[in-house]
């Protein structure tokens, strides 16, 4: 099992930037993807980045150049750094994990509220 540790969400105004982090814990081996994704209410969970072990990233159509992912192998952390924040990137915004041979992504943190002001 793995454990996920969100934090760094909270009230930002319009344009503002925020930076969530997200500690793994338990079997942190072959933690190949983490990533990072948000709900807003009312609508479903968005894909917003991805981070391999070897460092490649892909991001989600949504983010625009804004977000930034970035992980440390050594603590088992990842980064998202949020920049420009809009009122529309009010969320609860989660982190993941998958392993190397897994089809999906297998854990998942409990979640950070960031809430966006105009």
């Amino acid at each position: 099992q793995v454990q996920l540790v969100e934090s760094g969400g909270g009230l930002v105004q319009a344009g503002g930037s925020l930076r969530l982090s997200c500690a793994a814990s338990g079997r942190t081996d072959n933690l190949y993807y983490m990533g990072w994704f948000r709900q807003a209410p009312g609508k479903e969970r968005e894909f917003l980045a991805r981070v391999t072990s070897g460092g490649m990233t892909y991001y989600g159509d949504s983010v625009n150049g804004r977000f930034t992912i970035s992980r440390d192998n050594v603590k088992n952390v990842v980064y998202l750094q949020m920049n420009s924040l809009k009122p529309e990137d009010t969320a609860v915004y989660y982190c993941a994990v998958r392993k190397a041979l897994a089809s999906s992504w297998e854990y998942w943190g409990q979640g950070t509220q960031v809430t966006v002001s105009s």
